[in-house]
């Protein structure tokens, strides 16, 4: 199945920092692309990957599972290592989930992790729903494109196949039992209005994992997809300046926040 115009993966080589950035469930690189863009304006090697069954139409994400996700965003991690001696991992929402895992399991390989809008938790009643009616009903509706800016448009898919779901369940109760062996930096940007993901799931994660350099920060411009939303330039500046306080090598050819 071709990939949908927008949906491809994005790559560029630059320095010997390397960033790895994580899309969310049903969603696509398009949500992370100026992200990425930014950062390799500003000379950072960066890694965007298309996950399994994403970017084509949700019956494609109907035959993939968290394995084949998580694999994806593993293999993209080895090779970024192979070419950059300092890599940082980061997400948005279940890609910050995926960023916290692979932080988790490969310690110091992994030099600090941002993410936004981390997503750690399926909640409701679906949750425990999810077993019985994904042999039941196919699909739900979709949840891309919360975003503010009234010109904001996520490139997902509009239904949510449930046996991905049932997949992402357990993907989440995995990184929740891997947060405390999470020890890196960690920048987290939540959204106090966001209508797909609750605080609470952000408070999981602060109140969980290892890390002592922690900072947190809100955007309260943004709903969950803030990469595309009005605190944007906030997201991209916030992660930049924490990059390079980590690793000093970063912007001193004189770009500091690209404010």
């Amino acid at each position: 199945m071709p990939v949908l115009p927008g949906a491809e993966p994005f790559r560029h080589e630059g320095g010997e920092v390397g960033v790895l950035l994580c899309h969310g469930f049903t969603g696509s690189p398009q949500s992370l692309r100026p992200w990425a863009q930014y950062l390799a304006d500003r000379g950072l090697t960066v890694s965007l990957p298309l996950l399994p069954g994403h970017g084509t139409r949700w019956e494609d994400l109907q035959l993939t599972g968290w394995q084949d996700w998580y694999a994806e965003v593993d293999r993209a991690l080895g090779a970024l290592r192979e070419r950059c001696p300092r890599v940082f991992v980061a997400g948005l929402s279940m890609g910050g989930a995926l960023a916290l895992r692979l932080a988790a399991r490969h310690g110091d390989a992994v030099d600090g992790v941002v993410v936004v809008n981390p997503a750690v938790k399926v909640h409701g009643l679906s949750a425990y729903a999810l077993p019985v009616a994904r042999h039941l009903v196919r699909t739900t509706k979709g949840i891309a494109s919360d975003i503010a800016r009234p010109e904001g448009a996520e490139l997902g898919y509009d239904r949510v196949p449930l046996h991905a779901a049932h997949s992402l369940r357990h993907l989440f109760r995995l990184v929740d039992g891997d947060l405390p062996q999470v020890t890196q930096p960690l920048l987290l940007l939540r959204s106090p209005q966001d209508h797909v993901v609750p605080p609470a799931d952000s408070a999981r994660v602060l109140g969980r994992v290892s890390s002592t350099d922690v900072t947190e920060v809100l955007l309260e411009h943004s709903y969950h997809v803030a990469t595309l939303d009005h605190d944007a330039d906030r997201v991209f500046e916030e992660s930049f300046a924490f990059i390079g306080r980590l690793a000093p090598s970063v912007g001193k050819e004189g770009t500091t926040s690209g404010g």
